[in-house]
């Protein structure tokens, strides 16, 4: 991992959620569902990223503790118009950029009332084991891969 691209806009606030957080969110709330009202929604706090720029900062500084230095930069966003009409992936991300643009911070107080917690990986702990997850860690040495993050 050389470079990491940044998807989002400097001062403009994201909210990241690390997957197996939300997994244990979801099975607490399944535990309860016989005490849940039909149709009612939880929303997760997750990572706050206040500034747009902490997610990439926390990649950065867990590659750094593996051996790498990679420099931040912007996502080629002018690129995706290029690619979508041959990967799917990249007409899906194409049209939630705008999630990118403008802040958008989801409420968790009530799910705080119904679970009394919320699951909360710590930001660097939950980056190191999403990168090992992808393979881009090796295991046995420690060191990152060459495999993009």
């Amino acid at each position: 991992m050389t470079h990491i691209a940044n998807p989002g806009r400097t001062g403009v606030g994201h909210q990241w959620a690390y997957l197996p957080d939300v997994a244990a969110t979801m099975v607490a709330l399944i535990a309860r569902r016989d005490a849940l009202p039909a149709f009612a929604r939880y929303h997760m706090n997750g990572h706050w990223d206040g500034d747009g720029n902490a997610m990439a900062r926390a990649v950065q500084q867990v590659a750094g503790r593996h051996g790498r230095q990679p420099r931040i930069g912007a996502f080629p966003w002018w690129l995706l118009p290029l690619i979508a009409p041959f990967n799917e992936t990249m007409r899906e991300l194409r049209e939630m950029r705008y999630l990118w643009r403008e802040p958008l911070r989801l409420d968790n107080r009530a799910l705080l009332a119904v679970l009394g917690s919320e699951p909360h990986t710590p930001l660097e702990q939950a980056v190191e084991c999403t990168l090992q997850g992808q393979g881009c860690l090796d295991l046995r040495t420690g060191r990152l891969t060459s495999t993009s993050a």
